[in-house]
């Protein structure tokens, strides 16, 4: 399978900003999880939402959160900030390092 395919159409299109590189992100499974998958490098260190090792920037798109807080700020939060380890798409996206 190649790692951009989004045949599937609960299977989201991601792409890291800077880089280029495109990763397919299913809706049922962690950002981080995806990335990993596809072979890219990303810091994780709890993969719970608590360290903020994997904290991102989305540039464009959406993500969900299993947990009702993940520990980002409301201000973070509504300035686009994520946790790839918990972060479950619900769109294309685009992400950048923080």
């Amino acid at each position: 399978m190649n790692p951009a395919s989004t045949d599937h159409p609960h299977v989201f299109k991601g792409r890291l900003e800077g880089a280029g590189e495109v990763f397919a992100a299913p809706a049922e499974q962690s950002l981080f999880e995806s990335m990993r998958q596809a072979g890219l490098d990303w810091p994780v260190s709890c993969r719970n939402g608590t360290c903020r090792s994997c904290i991102g920037h989305l540039s464009a798109g959406q993500v969900a959160y299993d947990i009702p807080w993940p520990g980002l700020s409301l201000e973070e939060k509504r300035d686009g900030y994520c946790l790839p380890c918990i972060a479950k798409p619900l769109t294309d996206l685009v992400l950048q390092r923080a």
